[in-house]
């Protein structure tokens, strides 16, 4: 056979050394290119390939954080509340408000300028008393007797407010006192448990002072015009709460009564006859009773 190729033939690609001829050669892979390392010229981050997640385990991952940062801070924000609440608690406590009230609570709203005393007289007769005057706040050593103010002692003494009353007839007297302590809880009804089972408001002894004002109905309302009283040791507010009632007259009182003593019915005392037991109880419960209301009204208020 002639193998002689014919002119303006294309000559076959050459086969493999070992003589198949035509057969297909697999083409040589290039070479793998490594990346280019990181040079320290760069300034900002580059970003690694993340592998393809399957939406199952990203579904469940994104769960766990979300839940484990709700825990998180559902435990922080409980703390803080819990905290919070418990300060604001305490930041609003019968106590605490009721001490500073002496200097917080408007004048007006201690002592009012009238006082109605619907069937607050003798035999449920009605009576209208006038603020007269308010004394300067002071400590206790000036407004109490030494023996009271020692017998109040374990309590202490933050400060002491008094105004005088008189009535629609100027015809008697009172002064109403107000004794903010320094004690707890636990003092002040110990103080009141001493108070009540030894008697001590019906002491002569422990009666509280009055507040005379010169020019007034009240002018010659000493020590020795004092003809009725009463001394309270409340407990859910530390304060303690004092009347005092006489004679506008200025007429001296030779056998003071308590007030349960002056408001008994068989009482023929001057002061019984003349109600002043009523007096003094009537202005001291309305006194009493508006520092309670505001010291109510102050602690559920929030900050």
């Amino acid at each position: 056979m002639d193998l002689t190729p014919r002119p303006g033939a294309v000559p076959p690609p050459a086969g493999p050394a070992h003589g198949f001829p035509y057969a297909y050669q697999q083409p040589h892979p290039p070479p793998y290119v490594l990346p280019r390392p990181e040079t320290p010229a760069e300034t900002t981050t580059r970003l690694r390939p993340i592998r393809t997640r399957h939406p199952a385990r990203t579904a469940t991952a994104a769960a766990c954080v979300v839940l484990g940062l709700g825990l998180i801070g559902g435990a922080a924000t409980g703390a803080w509340l819990t905290s919070d609440s418990s300060a604001d608690a305490a930041a609003r406590s019968t106590y605490t408000v009721g001490r500073s009230a002496w200097h917080s609570v408007p004048v007006d709203t201690l002592f009012p300028r009238t006082l109605s005393g619907d069937g607050a007289g003798p035999g449920g007769a009605d009576r209208v008393w006038t603020r007269i005057a308010v004394a300067p706040d002071s400590g206790c050593r000036s407004g109490l007797d030494p023996l009271l103010a020692r017998t109040l002692g374990p309590v202490g003494c933050a400060r002491m407010l008094r105004a005088t009353y008189t009535d629609a007839t100027a015809s008697s007297v009172t002064t109403v006192g107000l004794i903010f302590t320094e004690g707890d809880e636990a003092a002040m009804k110990a103080l009141s448990t001493r108070f009540t089972g030894q008697h001590l408001g019906r002491r002569t002894d422990l009666m509280p002072r009055t507040y005379p004002v010169k020019g007034t109905a009240a002018a010659g309302f000493g020590d020795r015009q004092r003809a009725s009283w009463t001394v309270r040791v409340l407990t859910d507010v530390p304060v303690v709460v004092f009347a005092v009632s006489g004679f506008a007259d200025g007429r001296t009182v030779t056998d003071p009564q308590p007030v349960d003593r002056a408001m008994a019915a068989n009482a023929t005392t001057a002061a019984a006859q003349a109600g002043l037991g009523n007096e003094a109880k009537g202005i001291a419960d309305r006194i009493e009773r508006g520092l309670r209301g505001t010291v109510t009204d102050l602690t559920e208020k929030p900050e």
